[in-house]
């Protein structure tokens, strides 16, 4: 295909593609296995202590290759850095969807059921409750030898249906 300058996008074919170049029984294969492969990596990921350390380090390759294109060099140490420089107090933008999702079975959450559900560590658990009483989304109270966590908008809306 000759470059013409004079016209954007010189050659290339419109899209969508046409369903006879893309639904092809070798790529309807490939994209069976793919389905395989990905399930598998889910089902392992749940064993993680951390599942973003993958997500991390495909966004930080990304990054490091369109740094590369902006003839920026960078390497995979300094992207870390600046990952974990940025990520090392909680912040409500970096929490889980699983979290979010958590706070909302219940009009209360303990530290325990961050343990047993999310596979945190105690400590993550309640800086994670911490941090989101802090901000109001959460109160705390204590009930003998432990302390639950109110879920204050849920708990509002529960109570009106009474």
């Amino acid at each position: 295909m000759a470059s013409k300058s004079n016209k954007a996008f010189n050659d290339l074919p419109l899209l969508p593609p046409k369903k006879s170049l893309v639904e092809t029984i070798a790529i309807l294969k490939q994209e069976s296995k793919s389905a395989v492969a990905l399930a598998e990596l889910k089902g392992l990921t749940n064993t993680l202590p951390n599942p973003n350390i993958l997500i991390n380090a495909v966004i930080l390759k990304e990054a490091q290759a369109s740094s590369g294109i902006e003839n920026v060099i960078t390497t995979q140490d300094k992207l870390y850095q600046a990952l974990y420089a940025k990520s090392a107090k909680p912040d409500i933008a970096t929490y889980s969807k699983d979290l979010i999702e958590q706070l909302f079975i219940h009009p209360y959450c303990k530290i325990e059921f961050l343990v047993e559900n999310l596979h945190l560590n105690r400590k993550t658990a309640g800086t994670y409750l911490k941090s989101l009483e802090d901000l109001g989304v959460l109160a705390s109270e204590n009930k003998g030898k432990e302390v639950i966590y109110i879920n204050l908008k849920l708990y509002k809306l529960l109570k009106k249906g009474e």
